[in-house]
């Protein structure tokens, strides 16, 4: 399999934000290669695997749905660039409509090996807060 197989790397792609949708950690981290790097709009360095894997692990945890938008996706040789609008609802009741537009290199065994993710973080913060206690 070679990374210039537009399709392979299109199938990829599907099958990552399928997974998290679907709330399913485990096929996400499968989709990862071992020594794959990620980076978030607000992080001051790139995460290892594991460090990557806690915060995919904390959006799934933190949310009860979530929905990707997809605007556009551009396969190129040994990658995509895709721009989506993440919807979700958090455990608190809050949602979310984020606007990222997302960087992915994959290897040519089909595992992805390099994450860069471009957002506002200020877009996540509803998911953060606790939510309203009515008084009773």
């Amino acid at each position: 399999m070679s990374v210039t197989d537009a399709d392979t790397i299109d199938a990829v792609a599907d099958r990552l934000f399928d997974a998290i949708e679907r709330s399913d950690k485990a096929a996400v981290a499968d989709l990862w290669a071992a020594d794959v790097t990620v980076w978030h709009a607000g992080d001051t360095r790139d995460n290892e695997r594991a460090r990557a894997l806690r915060v995919i692990d904390w959006f799934i945890d933190a949310t009860s749905e979530r929905r990707y938008q997809v605007l556009e996706r551009h396969v190129f040789d040994g990658g995509f660039v895709q721009q989506h609008i993440l919807h979700a609802t958090g455990g608190n009741g809050a949602s979310i409509s984020l606007r990222v537009c997302i960087v992915i290199k994959v290897g040519a065994d089909g595992l992805i090996t390099r994450v860069d993710e471009y957002y506002d973080p200020k877009g996540i913060a509803p998911l953060l807060a606790k939510p309203d206690v009515e008084a009773s």
